[in-house]
């Protein structure tokens, strides 16, 4: 092994970063408490990088600089959940281990210490030539191009969204902001994400920068150039184009060789976008054409298609509902939402609609998404297996059993749904009250927050202290008797959502925690129920618990009810549904965009029979409202425009994906936030919030649609299988049914060869227990290859993360190749090729880890298949070793030249002899506290462990070596080396 030693002392490189970064404020500092073992904490990611503690977001500034990879994301230093924009940094020697560094270009605050900046994604460039002035010739300044997002709080800019300059010459340790910001404004709300890259004109030789940056509601890249970095002159724009849903976010551009040619270079335009990506929610798609220094020009976009064939039911093309029964919300002033005839296309206040055909769509964004109503077609008999539709707006599904009303249920209300004479508080009608809620008593109950309260009153937690969502403290009521036959207690709850129990109302029964519910991080109520019927004749109390601070650390409850029956849930829908004989028996939804897609329903089980499609708004908040066009009855399913797209991935959970800059040999490493903005705030980890994706190395091949993506995790992870203890299975039938494989794993690499026969659908299963797994599977009769993970574990912490995510995959020969890397809490699933990929998280139950083959139907056959364990890249290393102690200490010396005094060149060699019993699976050599290099070991290595260092500097260096297997970590000893001046 060979080490340069080239990393600072990490205590000054903290206290140059205060000094550096003069006029900004630190970051506030978060409260002291003991900090958890990362590698302890169930869903820990080994394999991926996580941030030790806190929130992560989108990748940027991306850079590769000296042997250096650098990752910079978005962070927030002082929580869980997204704020405090900050850009966090990590560093690597490999792209597989990451070193956390200090937080890199914080928040900015004004004198009073109020948030005025907030630091949102971008890019760093290593400026070689000096062009900015920030550095010099020989030491090149790495500077770092990022969007200012002002706060209201800003004297001159508040709310908008401009480019700004920072710039670090000491490795990216240290930044100071460039006085002269923003260098690129708008005048924008929604104007962000700048990636720069270095262009050449190859005819003339001319070198420039160019930034790619989105105005993100109106679907467009616009692209500016530079001689400085500081002045910027508008090129030209990009888009609309293909995904339209949600914003646009996160763009990069770069060129790569088709087939490995470089005669023959292609330009990859990539476009993050949120929501509205074919998995739902967050994605990223790409472009492939021509960049010719000024104007991308895409050869990838994909033209409006005909109407598939079939006969139109309703088109709303002239002027009218066709015979609709529409029935608008009374009293809003725009006779929303639908109004009395079809829309031309975008109304006031909308982003702009695409995808409807012909003059006129259903558009219920009439008075925007505030109003309610209902639309149902004249009836139709079904004589077509297919109905087709095309369908757009908010993704509010219907679910069975819910109400367009708020009605409550029957049974007893309990302490007058709060409606007490005005004057008359918690306090005096018997309610306890602890911490803030104790210092202001009128303050509940509320007439203020929530929406669909009953009555005007509440307990509202944001209300009923002087802090906010601040407010700490207990609510509890007084007791009451739950009597028989009210098995049942109902009551509406909104606001904040935590599952860590710091945000909760509680049913008390004999003083112990007995039934509890969180809200739904958003303003308005919705009815809970919980099933008492055991306590029926014993004394309870209701409790509303809130040690929750910052955004949505409040509950607001309201109307309790004990009855027979549970209340039924108000509907959030926007949804279209066909009816038959009066029920619902297929439904539809938008994904949050206001580009239509078609949507087919298989009716050929309805033939013959009466029926009609409803639309439904149910919903005024965001996104609430649905765009219709063009119903048609067919004999073939309309395909959906959105997969003819090219995106980069088709799980939930790969979103903001960018490339590095000044990659060594021309590489293009791209690497993504694994996680989707549905659920991001949400999912069930601990003291940190997000990884990133695995880095993956990208390429142009040629397809039979024109160059297009494919993608493999960098061979740099290579070196982290455990090859010696690969299990492999040899050809056999996969028998209908499933089977549990003798070897097991949570952070293992799966290479199989699968051919489905005749059996319907086969996979594997990962993750697993005896309650619940990950499938990963293809789906014979759509050909379509899958990720399964509506029963993985923990799913019931957001509606949208009970997913099956799929793609269409053909066969090759009729076997599908399959590389699948399992990481604790993720699954990334490449096809044979690399040009299909699905990136999931799942949360399964402590100590899954059975690895499974099941099949639906026989025919189907294992070709091949390989498990190999996998040394961890982060926080825990070790792998699979069966070790039962901590490794035993070892002995450490120092080759150097001469043998006495101080070694005369730099180079030199550290020996580590590792002791002999339990197993010792990794060897890392330290310096100054940071990693600069390891050793894997298996059982069969030798004992000695040589660690060769070159061109050491000067002075004395202080090594220490760490020791680790799958049972602990062991100090293993230290060394001084001294290099002559």
């Amino acid at each position: 092994m060979t080490s340069k030693t080239r990393w600072r002392n990490a205590a000054a490189a903290v206290a140059v970063a205060a000094l550096s970064l003069g006029t900004l404020a630190a970051v506030p500092a978060m409260a002291e408490e003991p900090a958890p073992d990362p590698a302890a904490e169930q869903y820990r990611p080994y394999l991926h990088f996580s941030p030790e503690r806190n929130w992560m977001n989108d990748p940027n500034g991306l850079v590769y600089d000296d042997g250096t990879w650098h990752l910079f994301f978005q962070h927030n230093p002082s929580g869980t959940r997204w704020g405090n924009m900050s850009w966090g940094h990590a560093t690597s020697n490999d792209l597989a281990h990451w070193e956390e560094q200090p937080v890199a270009i914080p928040q900015t605050f004004d004198e009073q210490g109020a948030a005025i900046e907030d630091i949102f994604s971008g890019s760093v460039v290593v400026d070689e030539g000096n062009t900015s002035g920030f550095g010099t010739a020989e030491d090149p300044p790495m500077v770092a191009i990022y969007t200012s997002a002002y706060t209201p709080a800003h004297p001159t800019h508040a709310g908008k969204q401009a480019q700004s300059l920072a710039y670090s010459t000491d490795d990216g340790q240290t930044w100071t902001k460039y006085e002269g910001n923003p260098v690129v404004d708008r005048d924008s709300a929604n104007f962000r994400d700048p990636k720069v890259i270095r262009y050449t004109d190859a005819a003339t030789g001319e070198a420039y920068w160019v930034m790619v940056a989105v105005e993100a509601l109106q679907y467009k890249v616009v692209l500016y150039r530079s001689d400085d970095l500081k002045t910027w002159t508008h090129l030209s724009d990009f888009g609309p184009a293909n995904a339209k849903g949600g914003i646009w976010e996160c763009p990069d551009l770069f060129p790569l060789a088709v087939d490995g040619d470089p005669a023959n270079t292609k330009w990859v335009m990539v476009v993050n976008l949120n929501p509205g990506s074919v998995a739902g929610g967050s994605g990223g798609q790409y472009f492939v054409g021509e960049f010719d220094g000024t104007t991308f020009t895409s050869e990838s976009t994909v033209a409006d298609e005909t109407l598939p064939t079939g006969e139109v039911f309703a088109g709303f093309n002239g002027g009218d509902y066709e015979g609709w029964t529409v029935a608008n919300e009374p009293g809003n002033w725009a006779n929303g939402p639908w109004t009395d005839a079809p829309a031309a296309g975008t109304l006031p206040g909308q982003n702009p609609v695409s995808g409807f055909v012909g003059a006129g769509l259903v558009n219920g964004f009439a008075d925007h998404d505030w109003p309610v109503g209902t639309m149902e077609s004249p009836a139709f008999t079904i004589d077509e297996p297919h109905v087709n539709l095309l369908v757009g707006g908010g993704n509010h599904p219907h679910v069975d059993g819910t109400q367009l009303g708020n009605e409550p249920p029957a049974g007893r209300l309990l302490f007058d749904g709060f409606e007490f004479a005005d004057g008359t508080t918690l306090a005096d009608t018997g309610w306890a009250a602890t911490g803030d809620f104790t210092t202001e008593p009128w303050r509940n109950p509320s007439t203020a927050g929530g929406d669909y309260h009953l009555g005007q009153k509440r307990i509202n937690t944001w209300e009923g202290g002087p802090k906010g969502d601040d407010n700490l403290g207990d609510l509890t009521s007084p007791a009451f008797t739950i009597a028989d036959g009210e098995d049942h207690l109902s009551f509406l709850v909104g606001g904040g959502k935590r599952f860590n129990g710091t945000l909760e109302v509680r049913l008390l029964v004999d003083g112990e925690v007995a039934r509890t519910a969180t809200g739904p991080e958003a303003g308005q109520l919705n009815w809970q129920s919980w099933d008492v019927s055991e306590f029926a004749g014993r004394d309870a109390s209701f409790q509303v618990h809130d040690d929750a601070t910052g955004g949505w650390g409040h509950l607001t409850v309201d109307h309790l009810v004990l009855g027979a029956e549970p209340a039924q849930a108000r509907s959030e829908e926007t949804s279209v549904n066909l009816v038959v004989d009066g029920e619902i028996v297929r439904t539809t939804t938008g994904r949050n965009s206001e580009s239509l897609d078609w949507t087919s329903w298989d009716v050929s089980e309805f033939a013959g029979r009466e029926a009609s499609v409803r639309i439904i708004d149910n919903n005024r908040f965001g996104w609430g409202h649905v765009l219709v066009d063009e119903v048609m009855f067919s004999d073939a399913p309309a395909a959906p425009r959105i997969e003819g797209y090219d995106w980069l991935d088709w799980g939930r959970d790969y979103y903001a994906t960018v490339s590095f800059s000044n990659a060594p040999d021309d590489r293009r490493v791209m690497l993504g936030w694994m996680n989707n903005w549905d659920y991001a705030n949400d999912i069930p980890t601990g003291s940190w919030r997000s990884a990133m994706a695995l880095p993956r190395e990208v390429s142009l091949v040629s397809t039979a649609r024109g160059p297009r993506l494919t993608q493999d995790v960098v061979p740099e992870f290579d070196e982290l299988e455990q090859t010696e203890l690969a299990y492999t299975d040899a050809s056999r039938p996969i028998a209908s049914g499933s089977e549990t494989l003798p070897v097991k794993g949570e952070v293992v690499r799966i290479d199989a060869v699968i051919a489905p026969g005749d059996a319907e659908a086969v996979g594997l299963s990962v993750l697993g227990d005896d309650e619940s797994a990950t499938r990963i599977g293809y789906d014979a009769a759509s050909a379509r290859l899958f990720v399964d993970r509506r029963d993985s574990g923990s799913t019931g912490f957001h509606p949208a993360f009970a997913s099956l995510d799929d793609a269409p995959v053909a066969l090759d020969d009729g076997r599908l190749a399959l590389t699948v890397y399992v990481d604790r809490s993720s699954v990334e699933v490449f096809s044979g090729d690399g040009r299909t990929t699905i990136t999931d998280q799942v949360f399964p139950n402590a100590g899954a880890d059975a690895i499974g083959l099941w099949a639906e139907g026989d025919g189907a056959t294992l070709e091949s298949l390989t498990v190999t364990p996998m040394h961890g890249a982060m926080y825990a290393e070790a792998g699979v070793d069966g070790a039962t102690a901590a490794p035993p200490v070892a002995q450490v010396s120092a080759l150097t030249g001469p043998k006495r005094g101080p070694d005369a060149d730099g180079d030199f060699v550290v020996k580590v002899k590792v002791g002999q019993g339990e197993p010792t699976t990794v060897v890392r050599l330290l310096e100054d506290g940071h990693v600069i290099d390891r050793v894997y070991r298996s059982s069969d290595s030798e004992r000695v462990v040589a660690f060769a260092i070159t061109d050491a500097a000067p002075g004395e260096h202080r090594y220490t070596v760490e020791l680790e297997n799958s049972a602990g970590t062991t100090d293993g000893g230290s060394l001084v080396v001294r290099v002559a001046g």
